[in-house]
């Protein structure tokens, strides 16, 4: 029923907000025994790649965008590095609103550039990383009036809330682990603040550990380290300077957890392990948290039995390009029913 609709009663909505509604959220979550089974866990997938725009982004932008068109903002603008632009662009051409994207030239999974053009919006491609577009659009915003609908807008984080209250609603209780993908930080903060919130209305007795992922070419949490260049495969991700920092920070100290880095090796295994085993084909960002969780296991940091959930970002066609990289060619044959027999023996 989209999030505003569900959940409207513990967001900042009033009679004036404009119902905005693509029907976001409620998105699946789906229980992953035979990977599960592999690490010594119950292993919960919830699969945000099933939102409007193919990305968990939808969940935080139909309530940025609806306080946006409250207050009378004259457009709408973004810096990122796909996944953003994309869902800003969607619920844009849903309300009829102009939207200004910045894009990294270059940086950004063909996909979601694909979408952002589609959608209508009007996409300037930066000659710097994505932390140059963001200073950009942020300044751009207090210039011309525009709407900043990246998570530096508050709006964004509390509706992101909401993807912990379905976790919550559908197992009964929290996970002992909750595993993520970090890039700008806004939605590790913003899941730990919706377990909160259902332990505040007395619907959970617990909270669980916080574990968040980094690519080890954009890591600047894990590591403590900065990171003026980032890069990886996992284009969702590739972010130095992430704006959400301290209170990501806050979420992993609070609750005992802890963040990682893991290599773009790592993170394809892990999508292709996840399609291979589980079903289901997630953009690599996506599958930092899958790899992660190995890496934990092969540590032996990952205790027998826990129940995990971990955050299915993106759809994995969001960059198909990545997933050819590291898949064989079809098998290719004539048009004789001999050819075909033998190519089924293989």
């Amino acid at each position: 029923m989209g999030v505003l609709k569900r959940y409207g009663a513990n967001l900042p909505i009033s009679a004036r907000t404009p119902g905005v509604n693509l029907e976001e959220g409620s998105t699946p979550l789906v229980r992953l025994d035979r990977i599960g089974g592999d690490l010594g866990i119950e292993l919960w997938g919830k699969l945000e790649g099933c939102n409007p725009s193919g990305s968990f982004k939808d969940r935080g932008m139909v309530l940025a965008v609806a306080k946006a068109l409250e207050d009378g903002a004259r457009a709408l603008v973004c810096a990122s590095t796909g996944n953003t632009s994309a869902s800003a662009a969607a619920y844009a051409a849903h309300v009829g609103a102009p939207c200004y994207v910045l894009l990294p030239s270059g940086k950004v999974a063909m996909g979601k550039l694909a979408q952002a053009l589609i959608y209508g919006a009007k996409v300037i491609a930066v000659d710097g990383n994505f932390d140059r577009a963001l200073e950009m659009a942020r300044e751009a915003s207090r210039k011309l009036g525009f709407a900043m609908v990246n998570s530096v807008n508050p709006y964004r984080l509390i509706s992101q809330k909401t993807g912990a209250w379905e976790i919550c609603e559908e197992l009964g209780r929290a996970p002992d682990i909750h595993a993520i993908p970090v890039g700008n930080a806004g939605n590790i903060s913003a899941y730990w603040a919706g377990y909160k919130d259902f332990r505040e209305w007395g619907k959970i007795s617990g909270l669980p550990r916080m574990v968040g992922f980094q690519a080890e070419g954009a890591a600047p949490l894990a590591t403590g380290k900065p990171c003026p260049n980032p890069e990886t495969v996992a284009t969702a991700i590739r972010i130095g300077n992430p704006v959400s920092a301290e209170r990501a920070k806050s979420a992993v100290l609070e609750s005992g957890g802890e963040f990682g880095a893991v290599s773009d090796e790592e993170i394809l295994a892990a999508q292709a392990m996840l399609a291979a085993k589980g079903g289901v084909f997630a953009e690599p960002a996506s599958c930092a948290a899958l790899a992660g969780l190995i890496k934990l296991r092969g540590a032996k940091r990952l205790p027998e039995g826990s129940k995990v959930v971990m955050v299915l970002t993106g759809n994995g066609l969001k960059d198909p390009d990545a997933a050819l990289r590291q898949t064989g060619e079809p098998i290719r044959i004539g048009s004789s029913m001999e050819e075909l027999l033998e190519a089924l023996a293989q």
